[in-house]
Parts: C-alpha cells; structure tokens; sequence
C-alpha cells in the first residue's frame, strides 16, 4: 500500500515533530558498522534490553524484516540547547522527543487502519526502569516496547536526506528521529 495520506506528516507536525515525511523503505540503507557501535556500548545500553542489541537479531534479518513494509512515517523533533555540552538539555530532548513519539504511534493505532505497525524511535526502549531482559524474563509490554533506528543498523543521515529532512539543525541543538513503519495487507 502506498501511504499517499499527507495527514500522517500532519499529524505529525500537530504532535510538535520539526519535521515529517513519508520514507519508501526502498531507499533505507543498512550498515553493519552501527552495530559495532553498539557492540562497544557507545549508549551503555547493549546487552542489556530486549529491544537492543544482540537481543533484537542481527541486521541482517532486521532488513529482511523492515523491507516487508514499502513506506512509513519519518520525523524529527529539534531541541535546543545551552551549549554542545547540555547533557541536562539533550536529556530533555529526549524525554521531549520519547512523549511525541508515543502520541504519534498511539493516534495512528486508534484513527489508522494498519495492519502491521512497526515502530523505531531514538535509542533503546526505556519503557520500564528495569528491562525483564536483565532478569531473563520475557519482555513485560511486547505491545508498547521499541526498538531503535539505529539498533537496526539503518543509515538515518541517508534517509533523512532521501526523504528532505536536515540531519543537522544549527549549532547548540539536538535532533531525535522516529520512524514507525506501516502495512495495509
């Protein structure tokens, strides 16, 4: 199903996103390097949740799976900050960007009529204070946990160029992006 629905983009804008668009999974590219990265625990959160890495699978078969879907949302929230070093502020942003990302995936799943949703946001899944990964027991909200862009190995300064949405927003800010795959069988 082609998305043709510019009110997904609009709605993602009413939900305080910067930018949106409609990304064809065609033109997403994967790289085994990201994973590397998060081998080294560059976000401190490898082995240690259900939707990270290794958990989620080699991106090999996270592309098999993310190609199953033709098109999706992709959006981008912008904060800005006192100076590059604000961790207190990129903390905020996140948080800021993590609550937009929720009100988008939940109106698409009341007002859309999807058959398959597949959601990705900015880093790890920080759903519960402590992942049951940890505990090794199963995932407590497999419904609500996601997944990370990045932890899929997928390219998010190509696709938000092929989709005409600036990877870098100024000096002093920090940018988070979502993409929430979608499938009308």
């Amino acid at each position: 199903m082609d998305i043709k629905d510019t009110d997904l983009v609009q709605l993602a804008l009413s939900s305080n996103a910067s930018y949106a668009a409609i990304a064809d999974t065609s033109g997403i590219t994967f790289h085994e390097e990201f994973r590397k990265a998060c081998e080294k625990n560059v976000c401190g959160m490898y082995n240690t949740n259900w939707m990270g890495p290794p958990a989620i699978g080699p991106i090999s078969q996270l592309k098999e799976i993310v190609e199953a879907f033709s098109q999706g949302l992709l959006f981008q929230t912008v904060h800005h900050l006192s100076s590059s070093f604000d961790w207190n502020g990129m903390k905020k942003g996140q948080e800021i960007h993590d609550k937009v990302f929720r009100d988008i995936l939940r109106t698409i799943k009341e007002e859309y009529d999807f058959d398959k949703i597949l959601p990705l946001n900015a880093g790890c899944c920080k759903l519960c204070p402590r992942c049951a990964y940890l505990d090794e027991e199963p995932c407590r909200h497999p419904d609500q946990a996601v997944s990370s862009v990045e932890g899929y190995g997928i390219d998010v300064m190509a696709l938000e160029k092929s989709c005409g949405i600036p990877y870098y927003n100024g000096k002093n800010t920090v940018s988070y992006v979502g993409l929430i795959l979608l499938k009308k069988e």
